[in-house]
């Protein structure tokens, strides 16, 4: 009866643990923007590594998690699973369009997105 009685138990704390368990996962990828002239040439880049540029994730209308690109546009965070929509701070505004602007972390695993910025420019 007690090894009985101790099995349930640690069965109810492993199940009470993983119920507490976030699980999470990473975003890494990398950020341009452009086009950065109104032609762009064969050739030459039309566009450009986006260095220092905030992004917000948001969850249910609330904001869970920013990183800011390095000097390469690069950047990586860690959120909880979940579908996540992206956009750039009310100040950003002088660039027009963030692509994608939703993405799905997966529990335990690293997800590769890159975004784009839409400069406006033509």
């Amino acid at each position: 009866m007690r090894v009985l009685a101790l099995m349930a138990t640690i069965a109810l704390v492993l199940v009470a643990g993983a119920q507490a368990t976030v699980r999470r996962g990473w975003l890494a990828g990398l950020v341009t923007r452009g086009p950065i002239t109104p032609v762009c040439v064969a050739e030459q880049p039309c566009d450009e590594p986006a260095k220092d540029v905030t992004l917000l994730f948001s969850h249910n209308d609330r904001v869970v998690g920013r990183v800011v690109t390095d000097e390469q546009g690069r950047y990586r965070l860690r959120l909880s699973a979940g579908l996540y929509a992206v956009r750039r701070p009310a100040a950003a505004s002088i660039d027009r369009k963030l692509e994608p602007n939703r993405v799905r972390v997966y529990a335990g695993r690293l997800t590769q997105v890159d975004f784009s910025i839409d400069t406006g420019i033509r």
